[in-house]
């Protein structure tokens, strides 16, 4: 087992006097191709280049003698520690941090990134990533090849954002780019590079906050708002009480995509938004489809609001992870099963109609779930019945999938 291991993160800038003595003591150096020319590293040292970082690990912990590990930015921050601290290796690390290139990002931009999600896109974690994206107003992408700022653009057609692009930080072939996320598909980029996304609503608190990333305590409480919060006259499937065991169903969670089809005036689509999914609202009707937006702004979160009448509106719809179907009937829930979201949820008003949308989601390979939901409202000053609402509410399950989409 290696004796010693130093991790040292680059940015670009001088090397540190820390950095320079573990270098100059190390016997194996690992890195990329521009940190193995750095002419600090002894000519007699071993160098490996980074590629895997489990086989990287595996040969550092096999070496008799002092290894030094070179990476961009901070190392421990979306990097090789983490890796390397697997107990697998039974490596003792030593770190001797950068500047993160999301901090150079933002510092080269002039903005502050304490509200920033930060995201790590790679061919297999894109969608989720753009999903982000499409969620919140301030993110910072570390990209990869075959997830830059790209695919980032094509990824999120519909929904107009602005790309700051940082191209190789901290080298003499550095650059930045400012360009509207539709055009980013038209320019060939440079890697390493991160790409800080910005548009939509603002949804934090200006003069500061107390979290990185999104303040979850911004809004009122509860995972659902109640009617009157809509501004009334909400449809027969949006009663809070049964978006609150829509929602409970569904679980929409950070980098999920959620449809939410016949949004009606937007209430769930605003509740599922505000724990943190990016949602597409569809509805046939254009007064809905102005209530809903008015309803995201009035909460400060982002929607994609598409009109047209399912199912052929979903056609071109992205992928979605989980979807509330609002109005359509069976006809529309057989479309959505048709594109396998993990979660599918709706209501009927009778059996009969249970029974079909129940029967059409067991045929497409879901497991379904059916509970007759009734909730009356009552005045607590006379303790006299106001409203009573009875719905069936069904779910439908696909088997667990072993990683996310």
């Amino acid at each position: 087992m290696a004796d010693r291991v130093t991790v040292i993160g680059w940015d670009g800038s001088p090397l540190t006097e820390a950095a320079r003595g573990a270098l100059g003591a190390a016997t194996l150096v690992a890195g990329a191709a521009h940190h193995l020319a750095l002419p600090e590293i002894p000519r007699a040292a071993e160098r490996v280049r980074l590629g895997s970082l489990t086989l990287a690990a595996r040969r550092i912990a096999a070496h008799r003698g002092t290894a030094a590990v070179l990476a961009d930015g901070d190392p421990g921050f979306f990097g090789v520690v983490r890796a390397l601290r697997d107990p697998a290796f039974g490596l003792e690390v030593e770190v001797v941090p950068g500047v993160s290139s999301v901090a150079a990002a933002f510092a080269r931009a002039g903005m502050p990134w304490d509200d920033a999600e930060v995201v790590v896109a790679h061919p297999r974690t894109l969608r989720r990533a753009v999903n982000v994206c499409r969620a919140h107003p301030k993110v910072a992408v570390l990209t990869a090849p075959g997830a830059g700022p790209a695919e980032l653009g094509l990824l999120l057609d519909g929904v107009h954002r602005t790309f700051v692009v940082c191209e190789e930080l901290g080298t003499e072939n550095e650059r930045v780019s400012v360009l509207t996320s539709d055009k980013a598909a038209d320019h060939t980029w440079r890697d390493p590079n991160v790409v800080i996304v910005i548009g939509g609503h603002p949804g934090a608190v200006e003069g500061g906050g107390w979290i990185a990333g999104r303040d979850p305590a911004v809004g009122p409480r509860g995972w659902t708002q109640p009617d009157e919060a809509y501004g009334g006259g909400l449809g027969e499937g949006e009663s809070e009480l049964l978006r609150a065991a829509q929602l409970a169903r569904l679980g929409p969670r950070t980098g999920d995509l959620v449809w939410d089809i016949g949004c009606g005036a937007g209430a769930f689509a605003v509740d599922a938004a505000r724990a943190g999914a990016a949602v597409i609202a569809v509805d046939h009707d254009q007064a809905a489809c102005a209530r809903t937006d008015a309803a995201a702004r009035a909460f400060g979160v982002q929607l994609q609001i598409v009109r047209g009448r399912a199912p052929h509106v979903l056609e071109n719809l992205p992928e979605p992870d989980v979807v509330r179907v609002g109005g359509g009937g069976a006809a529309v829930v057989s479309a959505v099963a048709d594109r396998r979201p993990q979660r599918i949820v709706t209501h009927a008003a009778t059996r009969d109609a249970a029974e079909l949308v129940g029967r059409d989601l067991t045929e497409h390979g879901y497991r379904v779930e059916c509970a007759l939901v009734q909730a009356v409202e009552l005045d607590t000053r006379a303790w006299t019945e106001t409203e009573r609402s009875v719905a069936f509410l069904l779910t439908g399950e696909l088997p667990r999938r072993d990683t996310p989409r």
